[in-house]
């Protein structure tokens, strides 16, 4: 039976607790019940992303998460959708650089099916991974590439500036999409070997939130999870630490068919899971947090030299946060123009900080975030499955909204001063190509039969399902 249970209900949960479990195979079990409406969210992380990745074989962990839903043992084919949402329910998964996580939202009678069907798949994927599969999902995600990052403005942006911000060998230098040639070059058994390394219980943690019975939960997880056998061969994450200050202003310009010149950048900022990534959130919040933040007063509203105007935090626990920070230009204003004004108010943010308001402000708004999030069983089972994973205790999810308020208007300050200079920021800016280029570009591609063909290929596989 399932070993070991705390719970919580201390003070700046909001009322909400967990219990904590471990099945003596090594899978980690959290629990939150929550019986104000009759459903139920199961969440399930694996200790594996992008920064697990070999040079060679980047993509393969956002891969396999498509390949998590092409059968099992006990389910062929599409049958995890089938069951899932012919029950009522929901589902997905997502891959990011510190993990891949996979998820159900369902009528609470429905508890057990979305439990077994995650275990069937943890215990038995390898006896449905076959070649068709994975030539089924590898065209898919070349395709999402395509549609979501190559064929789209500003697409690869995210991929350009992770590129700059993290040096080369750096294990978060590349994206969890992955290279198309990386994806060409994964075989059947480089899948094979990733499953067995990563997907084992003893490198997951499995939440169910909402309307449960938790001894009865606990005894179908026992039922299902507990004789799936743990792997002890799983490598150790590169180290991702680096230099707190870049040390140099990187710079790339992109000349691109996009409708406007665009600015973006990413600061290196302090890691999750530390009172200054809290302070970083809150000042990045106030300065560009929405339409009441400084910068988009300045920029959108005052100068009127742009049309939007964001600025917020990629929290990244195995290495630097990013403050992401992006600015599309209006008309034909220049990107310098735009560069100097965000410099001088970050330079008198960091030298008188934040107002009182501005203060209150940025709290509620991170507070109203954390909420939302908490609120819903599906994201509470997700920040859960999130702390448990990247920092060990779960329970750190349920008291972050008083960590955020506990921050002080110096704290933010102090953060400011440290990180948001030139020299901790690599940068992207975007020329649009004038017409007489984009006709020019056309035409070469027209020229070129290996253009024309990937042209080609792409239109024919426009439409992609998971």
């Amino acid at each position: 039976m399932p070993m070991g249970h705390t719970a919580t209900d201390q003070a700046g949960t909001g009322g909400l607790t967990a219990t904590e479990h471990r099945l003596a195979n090594g899978l980690r079990v959290v629990l939150s019940e929550d019986h104000l409406t009759p459903v139920a969210a199961v969440c399930l992380w694996y200790d594996v992303g992008s920064r697990h990745e070999v040079k060679g074989r980047t993509g393969l962990a956002h891969l396999f998460e498509h390949l998590m839903f092409q059968g099992s043992k006990q389910v062929q084919g599409n049958g995890h959708f089938e069951l899932v949402q012919g029950a009522g329910g929901s589902l997905n998964g997502t891959t990011s650089f510190e993990r891949t996580n996979y998820f159900e939202t369902m009528p609470t009678h429905q508890l057990e099916l979305a439990l077994w069907l995650e275990a069937d798949r943890m215990g038995s994927l390898l006896a449905a991974l076959d070649d068709e599969s994975m030539e089924n999902q590898r065209d898919v995600v070349k395709n999402e590439r395509r549609q979501r990052y190559d064929n789209v403005p500003y697409g690869t942006a995210f991929e350009k500036l992770t590129a700059l911000a993290y040096p080369e060998g750096h294990p978060y230098h590349h994206t969890p999409i992955g290279s198309m040639a990386d994806l060409d070059a994964a075989t059947l058994e480089d899948a094979r070997a990733f499953f067995r390394t990563y997907y084992a219980p003893n490198n997951a943690v499995l939440s169910v939130v909402g309307d449960i019975d938790p001894e009865q939960t606990l005894a179908w997880i026992e039922k299902y999870f507990g004789s799936i056998p743990s792997h002890d061969g799983k490598p150790a994450p590169r180290d991702g630490s680096l230099p707190e200050v870049i040390g140099e202003q990187l710079r790339e310009v992109v000349e691109e068919e996009v409708p406007a010149r665009a600015l973006m950048a990413a600061y290196r900022l302090p890691h999750d899971g530390t009172r200054e990534a809290d302070a970083a959130d809150l000042a990045l919040t106030v300065l560009g947090g929405g339409e009441s933040s400084r910068l988009y007063n300045r920029l959108v509203r005052r100068d009127r030299t742009a049309v939007a105007a964001g600025f917020g935090l990629l929290r990244l626990a195995g290495a630097p946060s990013l403050g992401w920070l992006d600015v599309k230009t209006s008309g034909d204003v220049e990107v310098p123009v735009i560069e100097a004004a965000i410099d001088e108010e970050l330079a008198r943010f960091a030298a008188q900080g934040p107002t009182a308001e501005e203060m209150e402000r940025a709290q509620a708004q991170l507070e109203r975030e954390w909420l939302d999030r908490l609120g819903t069983v599906a994201g509470r089972a997700d920040e859960l499955c999130r702390y448990a994973v990247l920092f060990g205790d779960p329970q750190l999810a349920l008291t972050a909204v008083q960590r955020v308020l506990e921050v002080s208007a110096e704290e933010v300050q102090e953060v400011a001063k440290a990180r948001l200079r030139p020299d901790n920021r690599a940068v992207l800016v975007y020329e649009p190509l004038t017409p007489a280029e984009i006709a020019d570009s056309a035409e070469d591609a027209a020229e070129d039969p290996e253009a024309a063909a990937t042209v080609e290929a792409t239109d024919e596989n426009e439409e992609a399902a998971k």
